[in-house]
């Protein structure tokens, strides 16, 4: 993703298909202050639900009422720290209008939900209830539903239409074979990003804005920065940013695709990499072009299917992976035992995180979710934490599942492309 490991599966409420063995999550451990009887009847207080004055209210004159807050417009408010202007998208809506709200089993999230706390921390109507949230310790699935009902609302997020129904795809931290250095069996380099790499803000210039502000000079004049194929052909002056190399041209392709993976290098010591910038050129689908030539079925344009092409078909590979001009540069990360980092700076967590279009949904706000297992008719419905973004997720009803790291996920990740509803959750003032 740009981005995208542990994973505990569901197995009451949502019913999977036969999968592979996933990965089991290490939880996020925090400190308690007090038992955890006592902080889950206590801590859902927050500074507004106690009073310093035991003095009775003082009865609202006519013109006192008339100026009573407006939630709407300190919602807009609210979004507005996060550059989304507009509210059209958003329908408010009921806790009791959320599918499989009370059957999630939402403290799995809760760890996911610290994480954007670390990086909201100190964002207004945050810092209240993330000091309450750094306070527990493995709560409850009710005391977490209780959590999200007292302290914060719900609206559903629309298509410009007026429709609730969207799509979700799914990405994972794949494992590449790689070396630090280049060989004929490792000729594919991943780049750091290029020093001629300019970066300017899409709103202030918008006639960059469809190449996210990433331009180049050329004679003085600004340009947008090469494409793949100019990349990959020697036209643009990467020599020096190499940072490794692997062994698979398509493995190479859907680690950029992914934004984040790990590589197995031949000593046994394995680096992880991670989203560091891109060329700014709009995503193109190669799935979509081998089906629009008759040379893919609808029903094999996944992940999985591509690469069998591509294995069958070695000498298009290149032209085709050229037709996409969007490029992804890279970094070499902490190899930790945490989730890949995001675009929100956190490590994201597996089946509990997704990437989304910030232009309508906060970075870090918690998302609920109504979709299916990946090919699969069986009910995927959970909270989530939109903790990443990506090139090719766009709209008001779009994410993309992180299904955590390594070949399990990858078949997960790959095969889905699911109907979707979202409910986007706001801290209440």
């Amino acid at each position: 993703m740009i981005a995208a490991c542990a994973i505990k599966k569901d197995t009451k409420h949502e019913p999977e298909p036969p999968a592979p063995e996933a990965i089991e999550q290490t939880e996020r451990a925090i400190e308690p202050v007090a038992p955890k009887a006592e902080i889950e009847e206590k801590s859902l207080e927050t500074p507004q639900s106690k009073t310093q004055d035991s003095k009775p209210p003082k009865e609202q004159t006519k013109n006192e009422l008339s100026k009573e807050r407006d939630p709407l417009a300190e919602d807009k408010e609210y979004l507005n720290q996060f550059s989304i202007t507009s509210m059209e998208h958003l329908r408010e809506a009921n806790w009791s209008d959320i599918p499989g709200w009370q059957t999630d089993k939402t403290a799995e999230a809760w760890p996911a939900f610290i994480q954007s706390c670390n990086a909201l921390k100190k964002k207004p109507r945050w810092e209240k209830y993330c000091a309450i949230a750094f306070n527990v310790k493995e709560p409850s699935d009710a005391f977490v539903k209780s959590f999200f009902e007292k302290n914060f609302h719900v609206y559903q997020s629309h298509q410009s239409d007026g429709s609730q129904d969207g799509m979700i795809t799914g990405y994972y931290e794949p494992l590449l074979n790689g070396s630090l250095t280049q060989s004929r069996k490792y000729p594919y380099p991943l780049y750091a990003p290029p020093n001629d790499l300019i970066k300017l803000d899409p709103d202030k210039n918008p006639d960059f804005a469809r190449f996210r502000g990433r331009v180049r000079k050329e004679n003085g004049k600004l340009i947008p920065y090469y494409t793949r194929s100019e990349i990959e052909n020697g036209t643009a002056p990467m020599k020096g940013k190499e940072i490794a190399w692997v062994d698979n041209d398509v493995e190479r392709f859907f680690l950029q695709i992914q934004g984040s993976g790990r590589i197995q290098l031949e000593s046994g010591e394995v680096i992880r990499v991670g989203f560091a910038d891109t060329n700014g050129h709009a995503y193109k689908s190669i799935g979509k072009i081998l089906v629009d030539r008759g040379e893919l079925k609808l029903s094999k344009a996944s992940m999985q299917g591509i690469k069998a092409w591509a294995a069958a078909n070695p000498k298009k590979l290149r032209p085709l992976l050229h037709e996409n001009p969007s490029y992804v540069f890279f970094k070499i990360m902490p190899n930790t035992g945490e989730g890949p980092r995001g675009s929100l700076g956190v490590p994201i967590s597996p089946r509990r995180s997704i990437a989304v279009d910030d232009r309508y949904v906060p970075l870090g706000s918690p998302v609920f979710i109504s979709t299916t297992w990946p090919n699969s008719a069986g009910s995927l419905s959970r909270l989530m934490m939109a903790q990443d973004k990506g090139g090719a997720i766009k709209g008001p009803v779009r994410a993309d599942f992180f299904w955590g790291f390594g070949e399990d996920a990858g078949t997960f990740a790959g095969k889905m492309k699911q109907p979707l509803r979202v409910w986007i959750l706001i801290p209440n003032p």
